[in-house]
């Protein structure tokens, strides 16, 4: 039961990869999350790293640069991650079937097999883009659910259209994956039974008051 103690009462933090091919807006998203204005980027080379708070929780987010000579060593930033928010340009027509390939060869990473995949269709601001539901058909959505799970959000870095309904989503997802871990017993954190048993008292005067804590963190 120590496990499910020093998880409750410690800091959330989650790691998130922004993920997805060249010009989508990574960037662009991930600085209207973390100043909430747009800053202009240039194509990344390596990543961009911020801290993020929402809702609590402490987001440490990696933006991936998407370009093709960087894309192998994407695989060295999986280990840990909760989620992965892939960006794809509403755009880019062109290169659909590109980016869903991206996509479908990361998510069967072995360090992805359980993770929490986002598809943020972006530039939802452009006249005449493909909308969400068409972005998450050309990106086969339906088998990713198979696997995982996964939801479609449209999105615009430039305005801030649906980034936080897409980021409450992330959060959630992702805290009750934990939850259930914990409550499953698989998510381990040592603490003494002294500390175990004090936290009880303290906190819990019943099992079912217990268990309605639980949820009420995620």
């Amino acid at each position: 039961m120590g496990g499910i103690f020093c998880k409750l009462f410690r800091k959330r933090q989650l790691r998130v990869l922004i993920n997805g091919l060249d010009a989508a807006g990574k960037t662009t998203l991930l600085y209207q999350l973390k100043l909430g204005e747009v800053v202009t980027t240039i194509p990344t080379i390596g990543f961009n790293i911020e801290t993020l708070e929402h809702n609590n929780v402490e987001l440490t987010t990696w933006d991936l640069g998407g370009r093709d000579k960087a894309r192998p060593l994407y695989r060295h930033y999986y280990p840990g991650t909760d989620a992965i928010v892939f960006v794809v340009d509403s755009n880019d027509r062109e290169r659909i079937d590109e980016i869903q390939k991206e996509l479908h060869t990361t998510i069967k990473e072995d360090e992805l097999r359980e993770i929490i995949v986002v598809i943020a269709a972006n530039k939802q601001d452009i006249h005449g883009v493909m909308t969400p539901e068409e972005v998450g058909e050309k990106m086969n959505v339906e088998f990713i659910r198979k696997s995982h799970r996964c939801e479609v959000f449209g999105t615009s870095a430039t305005t801030g259209e649906g980034l936080y309904e897409m980021l409450d989503w992330v959060v959630e997802a992702v805290s009750t994956k934990q939850a259930a871990k914990v409550l499953g017993g698989t998510d381990k954190c040592i603490t003494s039974e002294k500390e175990e048993k004090d936290s009880k008292s303290l906190y819990f005067s019943s099992t079912f008051s217990y268990i309605k804590n639980v949820f009420s963190k995620v």
